[in-house]
């Protein structure tokens, strides 16, 4: 039986590197749709996960950012049933994608940032695809990025196999960062799990934030399999600083 496949968007970030602003930063006006109608930043993300199939997205949201579902509502609009979860563990995004667990725990995943345009926009499909070709736990897109020290950084083999994932290194010889990823009901248990064992020393205030890079690179320790697929012609765009939003505002507007 195919199994379903679900989105998690992580929305609860304060977007405070981009400073002050009058609405979450996952709203932010950014190019127009087919129709001509303003396009949200958030909204590219959507579009990758509709390629992919996704039947059900859930947007984890904090306290105060009632805008997201003030805008998106139950997803009608794109075909795609919407759910919101309130974050209440405030410990970094795995911790807010771990707050859908017991949503999706059986599910397929189609995971990204709102805050970062991918291209190209069969993205998800060939995540997919090779999750189901090696029945890895996850797999991520990579992505060649200029600055090592804004990124995920992936040390992978030639086919696709993640050997190390090192989080915004302040130098690195290596070239791909992964943005997105698909993973199984394998990779959910596992960081559900692993999560459950680092709460008690974030409580404590012993650890402060975790990315989600850590817990993948737990998984490949652990013995997971870990693949990714390269997309050397595609691109990733983070919009959560001035100068990137700068520049997406001139490459997609």
């Amino acid at each position: 039986m195919k199994q379903a496949i679900i989105g998690i968007i992580p929305a609860a970030g304060l977007g405070s590197r981009l400073g002050q602003m009058p609405f979450s930063k996952e709203l932010y006006p950014l190019g127009f749709k087919a129709d001509g109608a303003p396009k949200v930043v958030s909204e590219y993300l959507l579009e990758l996960m509709q390629q992919a199939g996704a039947e059900q997205v859930y947007f984890i949201v904090r306290n105060g950012k009632w805008d997201i579902p003030g805008y998106y509502g139950d997803g009608c609009n794109y075909s795609i049933a919407f759910a919101y979860i309130l974050m209440n563990r405030p410990y970094g995004t795995p911790f807010s994608v771990d707050q859908a667990y017991s949503f999706v725990r059986d599910k397929t995943i189609v995971f990204g940032f709102p805050d970062i345009i991918v291209e190209p926009a069969n993205v998800f499909p060939e995540l997919v695809q090779k999750q189901h070709e090696t029945g890895a736990a996850i797999v991520l897109g990579l992505f060649t990025v200029a600055h090592p020290h804004k990124w995920d950084m992936v040390e992978a083999d030639l086919d696709g196999s993640v050997k190390t994932i090192v989080s915004k290194p302040e130098k690195s010889d290596l070239t791909m960062a992964w943005c997105v990823a698909v993973w199984s009901a394998e990779f959910t248990e596992f960081m559900h799990g692993y999560l459950q064992q680092l709460e008690p020393k974030f409580i404590a205030g012993e650890l402060t934030e975790i990315p989600m890079g850590a817990v993948i690179q737990a998984a490949i320790v652990a013995g997971m399999q870990v693949q990714s697929v390269h997309f050397p012609e595609g691109s990733c765009l983070d919009m959560g600083t001035p100068e990137d939003l700068k520049l997406a505002i001139k490459n997609y507007s």
